[in-house]
């Protein structure tokens, strides 16, 4: 051993004799040692950082938020906050958060970032599970998203995860010299760098960091930089799972996903049910919406039929909010149920979305989009989408839509949180494209507006609300602007509730050459709609209410979507879930796993364009 190493070691053991009081002392000396034998080494401010809690890393995803991340992981929103300071004041897709590994995560998993070369076989001999498990619990991971930095579930027992996640505690046994032969149990000194974790340490020896703890007390107070650390020899029982896992014959990722996917089973005929609140007598108007989607769900239901679709429907009244749903979900035949559309209110989602989990049903919500089921249950189909993907779909389509735009964002009086929130991250995103934006009032003259306008540029007008007074006070000067100014480029870009008030400005946005973005849109003009509308009125005798979005359109998109889909795939629909090719009437259908564990949210956008042709446009950038 040289001598450097036998100082260290030295103190090493000193340390664990004498009191806090007397630990200056003892640094003193350590310092001075280190001096007198190594007159080379370079003596720095040591940097103080903490002894984290057991955490991984998430990449942020496109649409993601800190609501989201929340409740994909069962942590909240804080002690996100807390790993990762300033992330409540901004986030970005491609950025890595230090997420805290919740201690007993449903009693049954815990979750894993995948490194670099690591395979799905090293992953079962890691965690002593089966491919199999891991694939169930992860139905969005394949071989081809098998990569790093994806976050996975794993299925483990609870003595495992208290083990991966007691740092403070470790379970793993005191180290143990190969032979116990009078040799140091440290096998090497590292010297920490800066930056440095426990984590990269323990990585870069080949041991856990359990082990380094254990041989490292003091790691329990914080990591300092240029402080010496024994590197202990691994264990006995990881040494014997290396040598065991060099016999075996690695079996590669794409063999290990074919052999454990279960294959899809074709349905002869499908069992289908919707539970709404048909029968609501506190909220009427509410209950007749919930007749009108069941509806259009009949029209979607016969039109499948007639092409050979075998298919058995119940149909369930859930009542109001306060209405339990154990009478629906204790009887007999719902667990039989190949899918189920519902619920409408938001305290019944939970409830269905775990009876659908624990049942293996596809589970459809048509009208909520702020449950957070979706993040942690693979059986769920959200057809809102949550406002932050929503959002982040409505900016990067605007950013190739327009990318030579000068966007000048109309200040009104009245601005809600989600049109404040919608700006916010819109400036974000362009400023990160560089497409320069400005803001004015909304009640600024024509002649203050003229200043703001940038020849051989789309001059975009944003306003901060949506709402029809201040389209009625804002589009006389625009289109004042406009035709006194006809070199220039201008249009009007909005927002979804505007397709209310076409009538109301039907020529203005045309004029304007007008955009609004929206997830559910149809235009009464377009064929499609008109025999839609035709035949509706002959099945019921009566016209559908006229709603944003129209809720007979709505049953029957979702209606014929998944039941084709269920008709076509069979059991493992999912799989195939971008290939349903269908032509909605109003929704549009863009299906995303939000995990490799979670279900599916609807990130369908359209741009809607009133051009100056007098023509309707609706975009599809898909």
């Amino acid at each position: 051993m040289n001598k450097l190493l036998f100082l260290t070691f030295v103190i090493r053991i000193l340390i664990h004799i004498f009191t806090r009081k007397q630990m200056k002392l003892i640094n003193c000396l350590l310092v001075s040692l280190l001096l007198i034998s190594s007159p080379c080494i370079h003596i720095t401010a040591q940097e103080n950082t903490t002894l984290s809690e057991p955490y991984f890393l998430h990449t942020i995803e496109k649409g993601q938020s800190l609501y989201s991340i929340s409740s994909m992981y069962n942590v909240s929103q804080a002690d996100i906050i807390r790993l990762n300071p300033g992330c409540d004041e901004k986030i970005y897709a491609g950025q890595t958060l230090k997420i805290p590994q919740a201690k007993g995560h449903k009693q049954s998993q815990l979750f894993h970032t995948i490194q670099p070369q690591e395979t799905l076989y090293q992953l079962t001999v890691k965690y002593g599970i089966s491919a199999k498990a891991i694939c169930d619990a992860n139905p969005g991971l394949s071989a081809n998203n098998f990569r790093i930095g994806e976050v996975i579930v794993i299925p483990s027992t609870e003595e495992t995860i208290k083990e991966q996640t007691s740092a403070k505690n470790p379970s793993t046994p005191e180290t143990q010299s190969p032979a116990m032969d009078g040799k140091s149990k440290c096998r090497d000194m590292h010297k920490v760098a800066k930056k440095e974790t426990i984590f990269s340490v323990s990585r870069k020896y080949g041991i856990t960091e359990q082990e380094l703890i254990a041989a490292n007390p003091e790691l329990k107070q914080g990591m300092k930089k240029g402080t010496f650390l024994c590197i202990p020899y691994p264990s006995s029982a990881q040494q014997s799972q290396k040598e065991q896992t060099n016999k075996e014959k690695p079996v590669s990722d794409n063999e290990l996903f074919a052999k454990n996917r279960e294959e899809s089973k074709k349905i002869s005929t499908i069992k289908a049910a919707i539970i709404l609140p048909f029968l609501d007598e506190t909220n009427k108007s509410e209950a007749n919406r919930m007749v009108e989607y069941y509806e259009g769900f009949l029209m979607a239901v016969d039109s499948l039929k007639k092409s050979g679709v075998s298919i058995d429907l119940y149909t369930y009244d859930s009542g109001n909010a306060k209405s339990s749903l154990s009478p629906i979900l204790n009887r007999k035949e719902l667990k039989e149920m190949n899918i189920i559309f519902g619920p409408m209110h938001s305290s019944h989602i939970k409830p269905l979305a775990d009876f659908a989990r624990n049942n293996n049903i596809n589970l459809v919500i048509p009208f909520s989009s702020k449950g957070s089921e979706v993040f942690n249950n693979p059986n769920v189909y959200q057809i809102n989408t949550p406002q932050s993907y929503l959002y982040s779909e409505v900016y990067e389509h605007f950013t190739r839509k327009f990318p030579n735009a000068n966007v000048i964002i109309l200040q009104t009086d009245n601005t809600d949180k989600e049109k404040t929130d919608f700006i916010q991250g819109l400036k974000q995103e362009l400023k990160s494209h560089s497409i320069p934006y400005q803001s004015v009032s909304a009640n600024a003259t024509k002649d203050n507006l003229k200043k703001l306008l940038v020849s051989g540029k789309e001059n975009i007008f944003i306003p901060t609300s949506g709402s029809n007074i201040m389209l009625i006070k804002t589009l006389p000067q625009l289109l004042l602007l406009t035709r006194e100014n006809p070199e220039q480029k201008i249009n009007l870009f909005g927002y979804p509730e505007w397709q209310t008030y076409t009538k109301d400005h039907l020529d203005g946005f045309y004029e304007l050459d007008t955009y609004f973005y929206s997830s559910f849109y149809t235009n009464n003009l377009f064929p499609s709609a008109v025999n839609f509308t035709n035949n509706y009125r002959k099945w019921y005798g009566k016209d559908m209410t006229n709603s944003y979005p129209k809720f007979g359109m709505l049953g029957f998109d979702t209606g014929f979507f998944f039941l084709k889909a269920l008709s076509r795939y069979g059991s493992n629909f999912d799989e195939y879930i971008k290939d349903v090719n269908v032509t909605p009437i109003q929704t549009g259908f863009k299906f995303d796993r939000v995990n490799n564990w979670g279900g599916f949210i609807n990130k369908k956008v359209f741009f809607v364009h009133f051009t100056k042709d007098y023509e309707l446009v609706k975009l599809d950038f898909e």
